[in-house]
């Protein structure tokens, strides 16, 4: 194991990080699969954060501010034009050092870090509500100046408030969908789209949350025994709520209750079908490339290795070992060895991205000081 080398003010991303994790330098080629990886695709995406740091645009929900050796990669990064892989994984091994994120003990329940998937669900949806659209989501409050930033945040009425109809003169329903797990689902996600019954798409984006914390409906039925840890999945959940009913009084509304936290949204007509949701950041995710990491200890655009076994679509365990760009964040990511993997839009990445609760040796790669331009 390397010794722990004390870090520059330079290239460390936040002063907590020395309370939740320790880092160890290593070398690319100690990197499990690094030679492996798409390199180019990584820096394509890795290069949507430096468009968007030049921009000097604010991010949808702030976290630390960017290193003075992550601006100074980005000065060099907007002018470097790698065509294929060898060279982007040039530019990459250049400009970073890799780094062994390794969790303290109590800061972090696993030895090693924690995994799991988001995605971007594609619903039907109705702008009146209807027999068939039943659930509303709602826009940010007229009142609420949303901030994004870490410590500031507004504390609005609970899940079950809001459901009985707390901000019923606050705001107002942007579109109906099926029912309250599919909202709920939207909530946890961050975005979506809706597929109205003329065919338009109407792209929804995160515009603030209640101030609430975030309780996972997934753990409760785990921990109660419900439904077993080995056949816990997105399919299974919906469900269970479905069954146990969503009506007053009934189980499966009562468990959506439990999770106070509540997510508004705005409507977007910038972004074509094609296109990813946008994340945190506020660059268009990349799937299996943007992740979704503690925005309180890293800043956005910070690339890390994952290496970990992952199941595929066919539900076996294969290695995962590739660069993704911190892109995002999330009420539920907490820790230094934490990260959501984005896995795309529509049901077969909710399917993938829901299996995803898996442990994973995590690797930061922080940028040198006083590399000049190649």
């Amino acid at each position: 194991m390397a010794a722990s080398i004390p870090l520059s003010a330079e290239n460390l991303p936040s002063p907590e990080l020395a309370a939740r994790a320790r880092l160890y330098e290593t070398t690319f080629d100690k990197l499990p699969g690094f030679a492996g990886d798409d390199h180019l695709a990584a820096w394509m995406t890795l290069r949507k954060s430096c468009e968007r740091l030049s921009e000097a645009a604010p991010s949808i929900r702030i976290g630390q501010a960017p290193t003075s050796a992550f601006q100074a990669f980005c000065a060099v990064a907007l002018t470097a034009k790698p065509t294929d892989a060898r060279a982007a994984r040039a530019l990459i091994e250049r400009y970073f050092a890799p780094w062994r994120i390794e969790p303290i003990a109590g800061a972090n329940p696993y030895d090693r870090g924690f995994l799991t998937g988001y995605y971007e669900p594609e619903v039907a949806g109705s702008l009146e509500r209807s027999e068939a659209f039943q659930e509303p989501i709602l826009s940010l409050p007229d009142d609420i100046a949303y901030t994004s930033s870490i410590t500031s945040q507004p504390v609005l009425p609970t899940r079950e408030e809001i459901d009985k109809g707390a901000l019923a003169q606050r705001t107002r329903p942007l579109v109906w969908v099926r029912d309250g797990i599919e909202a709920f689902m939207i909530h946890v996600q961050g975005s979506a789209r809706i597929r109205l019954s003329d065919g338009r798409l109407l792209r929804l984006a995160y515009a603030g949350r209640n101030g609430h914390p975030y309780t996972s409906i997934g753990k409760i039925l785990v921990d109660t025994g419900a439904i077993a840890a080995a056949d816990m999945s997105l399919a299974r959940l919906k469900q269970w709520v479905r069954d146990n009913g969503q009506s007053e009084g009934e189980a499966g509304r009562a468990l959506l209750r439990s999770n106070r936290s509540y997510v508004f949204y705005k409507a977007i007509d910038n972004l074509t079908e094609t296109q990813g949701p946008i994340g945190g950041e506020g660059v268009e995710l990349t799937p299996l490339r943007s992740i979704a990491v503690d925005r309180g200890l890293w800043h956005y655009g910070l690339p890390f290795w994952i290496d970990a076994d992952l199941p595929d679509a066919h539900g076996r365990s294969k290695p995962f070992r590739r660069l993704m760009i911190a892109q995002d964040t999330g009420t539920a990511i907490v820790g230094a060895a934490r990260a959501d993997i984005f896995y795309g839009t529509g049901d077969k990445a909710g399917a993938l991205a829901g299996d995803i609760r898996h442990t994973g040796d995590f690797y930061v790669l922080l940028p040198r000081t006083g590399v000049g331009a190649p």
